[in-house]
């Protein structure tokens, strides 16, 4: 395999520790603590899963690290299984990402954000879906009116959120009224087994951790990457993991964990519990922005991919999918079918439906992707690896395993979610070949 041409290496340590955490940490936090709890019923469970999460998040971003610096060109996890696994498995996990991963995000998130906005004023549970997509929508155009703008409103909810989660921290672990916890031996509660629990709980964890597989992109930046690489990994997703962990401990100390399963406003009752009705609705607002920052993120980022798909020719009507506004030059076809896809799911599916699929497809290809490792090294032993993944072969080992358990345990635990997200994934396969009949007709034109 040829070289790529190589990009200005100007990250150092502390950029890519940044980077990592600003990356993962959002609003996924705020609200799986309601799916966490339900799935386990068990404070001391509740609070192994945030650390397995962790750990397997970790594993993956070091697996990944060593493909991205090795590979360091856009386009991220689409190149890697296209050099791995060929272009059906790569046009695939795009196909996923532009009608599943990014739809479903800002539609789940969309749910949350009308969920907390009507629970802080009081408004009846019928607004839900009419908000949810009012926020879509207006996320949309906000993107159309150029990127400086999506940039601005992402830089500025970047800060904010760490406020909320900051404050909670902090004054739930010192409530003096705070619930006693059991927190050995652990296990699941009653009448909760334990494949269900580790299932529920991962899928809900994994997508508080979204993000990771990003961290990658920024190798081929790296002054140094065989050396900070894996400490901004450990250390990032590690002090991640550490805070998730410390604001689930406070939602556990304000809460009876009867109370915080299945209430989609659990985050916001902690809040309300530990600080008072002032303190509790100023956190609330502050979780507001930050489930809009988010959205906002997956707004910007998701229209681009399906963009990037039609400028290289692989998605069906590409030339339609390359189009870009007059003024502000931002991809328009693939920002309408994206708002189009996400106010169907909107309708479709709540919050917890929809981010368990995400996961669950996703979770197909990141496994892919730690398979890659011993796949390219086999393909490409002379590659240059500026990283090596640490305690090779063990940790993609761990990391396969990880992925295998979330994918199989799934099709158990949720036939009907997986059945979905697998059936719209493989969709993609006679759009891909209609694709490549349409582009040998043109070559023979």
């Amino acid at each position: 395999m040829a070289q790529k041409e190589q990009l200005q290496r100007s990250i150092g340590l502390t950029s890519a520790l940044t980077t990592v955490m600003g990356t993962v940490i959002g609003g996924g936090v705020f609200f799986k603590i309601s799916t966490l709890a339900a799935s386990t019923m068990s404070p001391s469970l509740l609070l192994l899963i945030w650390v397995i999460a962790g750990f397997l998040t970790i594993a993956g971003g070091l697996c990944l690290a060593e493909i991205a610096t090795a590979i360091p060109e856009a386009g991220g996890a689409v190149n890697y299984i296209e050099i791995a696994y060929g272009k059906l498995p790569s046009f695939l996990l795009g196909w996923a990402q532009v009608l599943i991963y990014y739809p479903a995000n800002i539609a789940a998130l969309s749910i949350v954000f009308a969920t907390q906005l009507i629970s802080l004023l009081g408004w009846s549970s019928g607004l839900i879906i009419p908000i949810a997509i009012i926020t879509a929508f207006s996320l949309t155009g906000l993107n159309l009116l150029g990127a400086k703008l999506g940039s601005i409103v992402q830089n500025l909810t970047l800060i904010i959120k760490l406020i909320p989660i900051i404050i909670i921290i902090v004054f739930g672990l010192i409530n003096p009224h705070a619930q006693t916890l059991q927190l050995w031996p652990i296990h699941p509660g009653e009448q909760v087994s334990w494949l269900t629990a580790l299932n529920g709980g991962l899928l809900a964890a994994m997508f508080a951790y979204d993000g990771w597989i990003s961290v990658g992109n920024m190798a081929g930046e790296m002054k140094n990457p065989r050396k900070h690489l894996p400490i901004a990994i450990i250390s990032g997703l590690g002090l991640t993991t550490l805070v998730y962990l410390f604001i689930n401990l406070a939602f556990l100390k304000a809460l009876p964990i009867g109370q915080l399963a299945g209430n989609t406003t659990a985050a916001a009752d902690s809040a309300l519990a530990i600080l008072g009705t002032f303190g509790g609705r100023l956190v609330t607002i502050g979780i507001l922005v930050s489930v809009y920052g988010a959205i906002n993120g997956y707004t910007m980022t998701g229209m681009r991919v399906a963009y990037a798909m039609g400028v290289n020719n692989t998605i069906p009507l590409a030339h339609h999918f390359r189009k870009t506004t007059p003024h502000t030059k931002v991809p328009l076809l693939a920002s309408l079918v994206q708002l189009a896809v996400a106010v169907v799911m909107i309708f479709m599916g709540n919050f917890d439906f929809l981010t368990d699929m995400v996961v669950f497809v996703m979770w197909i290809f990141n496994t892919m992707i730690f398979g890659a490792v011993f796949i390219l090294r086999k393909k490409y032993p002379d590659l240059e690896r500026p990283y090596k993944v640490m305690g090779y072969p063990w940790i993609p080992i761990i990391a396969i395993i990880g992925g295998t358990f979330i994918v199989i345990s799934t099709l158990f635990t949720q036939f009907s979610l997986a059945v979905l997200g697998i059936g719209i994934t493989l969709l993609g396969i006679p759009c891909y070949y209609w694709q490549q009949r349409h582009d040998n007709e043109q070559d023979l034109n």
